[in-house]
């Protein structure tokens, strides 16, 4: 068993991962076309285009990250050494240079392209040290509902914090606050970061005799019939999450017509959010974790569905319904990053190699990739419906806000439902693998 300690230790490492990765998600595309001036149409492609870099990226860092041998393990070395680069970096993502507007689309590329190599960097060795913690499966569950309810909490301060702060701190000047309000997060996440590399302890690894080369290792991963699962659920469910909650504040500014609210709007996701994130292990316990998954993905798409028809005077019915889908919706969060440890035993049992950072890493890279169709389709859509920045809106432009936000999210969480039938590690079957794989026999 884990000490409650050192599970909130490794929440931590999250709670920093978030503090940049609820940024992105709620508020670059309104940075990029509301204050530094770029076409919505220009940004989705950005976000697109830096992205699919990932697939060079992840899987390079998840066998680097196999391959590194120190004294504090394979993968806590990573938070301590960059730690202070990924918080400068994220500075300057987040900050608006007097250039001319094909400089500062280039500006936005490059910086944007070294965030995301340092999200990668240190985000790929931080999700598999949660893969080598412990072995059990119930404290996996654990660990990760840890994990997310502190990454939640990262992500509440992003919700609560950013628009007061960059009002505080710019007195009007939104480039400047956006910047200050920057530094103060990544200052922030760096302490997390470290207060997580000294809190936990690497205890699963690697067999010794194992030497594989980078072919034979990719070769393995494909051979995972159930990674490649959780790569498309991950793809599937991060499209309609980023969808959705990029236009979050698009929706309560255009939509409902009540811009003071939007933090409000956003800090009630993130609240249920984290409730349903904590909650997960108690479901976990009692009903089988693939079937859990699939019906939260389900009503997730249908609480979607019904918030299109919720008129704009129906105010409390908008912002409960936003709550409730991130309480379902995050619940079963914390779910899906168990079953990636289980696949690595899977694979292990299956294949006699364990590649911890590779499964790590093509999965994030296929979540990643969701994030980036996530942001890209949300860009795209508000330029289609006409979308100008900071103006009134047309009536096309707030119908397709309203499609995008609701209807659109909904298709990716069933597509998730419909993907997961496939999936085969219930925990019988993870209990069959661990016992064979501790006695060296063959199921």
């Amino acid at each position: 068993m884990l000490s409650i300690r050192e599970k909130i230790a490794y929440g931590l490492g999250d709670t920093a991962s978030n503090i940049i990765f609820q940024t992105v998600m709620m508020f670059l595309l309104l940075f990029y076309t509301d204050v530094v001036g770029i076409s919505p149409a220009v940004v989705g492609t950005l976000f697109l285009v830096v992205r699919l870099f990932d697939a060079i990226t992840d899987p390079l860092m998840g066998a680097l990250a196999d391959r590194t041998k120190t004294r504090f393990g394979q993968f806590r070395p990573y938070l301590l050494w960059l730690a202070v680069p990924f918080a400068i970096i994220s500075m300057m993502a987040f900050t608006t240079p007097d250039l001319s507007y094909n400089g500062k689309v280039i500006y936005a590329f490059v910086t944007y392209t070294l965030l995301m190599i340092a999200y990668t960097a240190i985000n790929i060795p931080y999700s598999a040290l949660g893969g080598v913690l412990t072995a059990q499966p119930s404290e996996r569950v654990s660990v990760q509902s840890y994990r997310f309810v502190l990454g939640m909490l990262g992500g509440l301060i992003v919700a609560s914090g950013t628009l007061p702060l960059v009002e505080f701190f710019g007195h009007g000047d939104k480039a400047r606050g956006y910047q200050l309000t920057m530094v103060a997060m990544s200052l922030l996440g760096l302490v997390m970061f470290l207060l997580c590399f000294f809190g936990t302890k690497e205890r699963v690894c690697a067999p010794k005799e194992q030497k594989t080369s980078l072919v034979e290792d990719l070769s393995s991963l494909w051979q995972n019939d159930q990674w490649r699962i959780l790569c498309l659920a991950g793809l599937f469910l991060l499209t309609g999450q980023v969808l959705r909650a990029t236009l979050a504040i698009y929706y309560v500014k255009y939509v409902l017509d009540l811009e003071e609210q939007i933090t409000l709007f956003i800090t009630l996701g993130m609240i249920g959010s984290i409730i349903g994130c904590a909650l997960a292990q108690f479901v976990a316990k009692r009903v089988c974790k693939i079937k859990a998954y699939i019906s939260l993905q389900l009503i997730a798409a249908f609480i979607c569905v019904i918030s299109y028809f919720v008129p704009k005077e129906q105010v409390v019915i908008a912002f409960v319904l936003f709550f409730l889908w991130s309480f379902f919706l995050q619940m079963a969060t914390p779910l899906l990053w168990a079953k990636m440890a289980d696949t690595i035993d899977y694979g292990h049992w299956k294949n006699g190699i364990r590649i911890t950072g590779m499964i790590y890493s093509a999965i994030v890279f296929f979540i990643k990739l969701g994030v980036a169709f996530g942001g890209a389709f949300a860009g795209w859509l508000l330029a289609y419906y006409g979308y100008q920045a900071d103006v009134e809106q047309t009536q096309t432009a707030k119908q397709g806000i309203l499609i995008s936000f609701t209807i659109f999210p909904a298709f990716g969480s069933i597509l998730v439902a419909w993907v997961m039938r496939w999936y085969i590690l219930d925990k019988q079957k993870v209990e069959q693998i661990h016992l064979a794989l501790n006695n060296k026999v063959s199921l």
